[in-house]
């Protein structure tokens, strides 16, 4: 497909709906389906604002999920500090909650509209955004060529590009080239996700590092931490986190090969996705572990063999309560999950191979000794062994990791001044509206 036929057909597809074509209209379902709603706001999903525009210049933020979410947070902030309306959306209701807790009234949160055109042009008739962020790998078809046509800059911050998205991009490359050219700048979290983004006629392109590099470490209820401890005492323990299907399995078994070198091991299972927790409790249960589900509020007893973190929005707490974790989706699964957030909680951190999602990250970890990947289980069990059983190693290996996170901070300043350009004129509009106002 040459250039012009690409532009032709996402002309007619900006026009005729993602039913039309079969290219798009799967990813338009998916977006529909996926997640749970929050029914009391689901009108947001087809564009109908919740809430009234606000005078003055508007920026539009979209954050997709939790880790988008707190990853634009100090971004947000400095933004707000130019004194700048900004509706920020999401696609779930976690990150909404996130939205919540950490920006408040400071904000305007929505749902993000489908990419359908009806919602895409209600959301934006409404709110008139003179300025669209969003955040990593949310590409969608209907919504850019939509803020095209109407001329609103479009820029992608923390920009990222998997392996597999490059790859179906790259057999449509005339498809990309068309609906990339309507994006202002974009802001890449790496070299190789800088070049992708070029390679598929994005311009300009500026790589900034990653924005979750720039954010405070997850927190944690002080007073729920203290209860845990307590009950924990002395005994050693170990994490396996942000876990997907097979890997809960893996660390169970892992636990069973080493509690009896380390007497009276805690091993923490943190599932990425907690709605699986009572399948999962069942099935560690069944191979003879006994199992305490935070969402139940079980205590920690002497014979407690797994902690199973089947709650949202407590990472912190679980990362508080161990010096090793294992990544998920890095054995059973591929791409790999974020690695900073132990990093950043002095942690040392495991993982499978299969971590191409943050490649760069995980690089820089590795190059400092502030992680260790390991090939399957035996290996895994082998590393959580020797860190268990070798203190100055364990500590070494955490302070390496905490230290590679402060060295590759920055990103948020860069992502600012990329950002310059479009944001300067809107302060400079805005507060020459306030002063005619007053």
């Amino acid at each position: 497909m040459s250039g012009r036929w690409a532009r032709t057909f996402l002309t007619a597809y900006r026009f005729a709906g993602a039913a039309a074509y079969p290219l798009v209209g799967p990813y338009v379902a998916w977006r529909t389906s996926r997640g749970k709603e929050d029914r009391v706001r689901r009108r947001e999903r087809y564009g109908i604002a919740g809430r009234e525009r606000p005078e003055g210049p508007v920026i539009w933020i979209h954050a997709a999920s939790v880790g988008e979410t707190i990853a634009v947070v100090p971004l947000v902030e400095s933004i707000l500090d130019y004194g700048v309306n900004i509706v920020l959306t999401t696609g779930t209701v976690t990150s909404a909650q996130v939205a919540e807790e950490r920006l408040g009234d400071r904000i305007i949160h929505q749902y993000v509209p489908l990419d359908l055109k009806p919602a895409v042009s209600r959301f934006l008739d409404h709110w008139r955004p003179d300025l669209a962020i969003i955040a990593e790998s949310e590409i969608w078809p209907m919504t850019i060529l939509e803020l095209g046509a109407r001329r609103v800059p479009q820029v992608l911050v923390n920009g990222r590009l998997s392996d597999r998205s490059f790859k179906s991009w790259k057999k449509r490359a005339n498809i990309a080239e068309a609906l990339f050219e309507n994006l202002a700048h974009v802001v890449a979290q790496s070299e190789i996700d800088g070049e992708r983004f070029l390679s598929l006629g994005a311009r300009p392109v500026t790589v900034s590092g990653n924005l979750k590099v720039d954010t405070t470490p997850p927190p944690a209820d002080e007073k729920a931490l203290y209860a845990l401890k307590r009950q924990i005492g002395a005994r050693p323990t170990w994490a396996a986190i942000s876990t997907h299907e097979g890997e809960e399995t893996v660390a169970a078994e892992v636990h069973a090969m080493l509690h009896k070198r380390h007497h009276g091991l805690l091993t923490i299972v943190v599932p990425r996705h907690p709605d699986r927790a009572e399948a999962l409790a069942a099935q560690i249960s069944g191979m003879g572990l006994k199992v305490a589900r935070r969402s139940k509020g079980d205590r920690i007893t002497a014979d407690t063999d797994i902690l199973l973190g089947d709650t949202i929005g407590e990472m912190g707490l679980y990362l508080r309560l161990t010096e090793i974790a294992f990544v998920g989706r890095s054995l059973t699964s591929e791409g790999g999950q974020n690695p900073l957030e132990p990093a950043m909680l002095d942690t040392a951190v495991l993982a499978g191979r299969n971590v191409q999602n943050f490649r760069e990250t995980y690089q820089r970890l590795l190059d400092s000794g502030g992680a260790k990947l390991v090939r399957d289980r035996d290996m895994l069990a082998g590393a959580v062994n020797f860190l268990l059983s070798n203190e100055v190693a364990r500590h070494e290996m955490m302070a390496a990791g905490a230290a590679t996170v402060e060295e590759m901070r920055g990103a948020l300043a860069c992502t600012l001044k990329s950002l310059e350009p479009y944001i300067q004129p809107l302060v400079v509009k805005s507060r020459l509206k306030g002063a005619n106002g007053r």
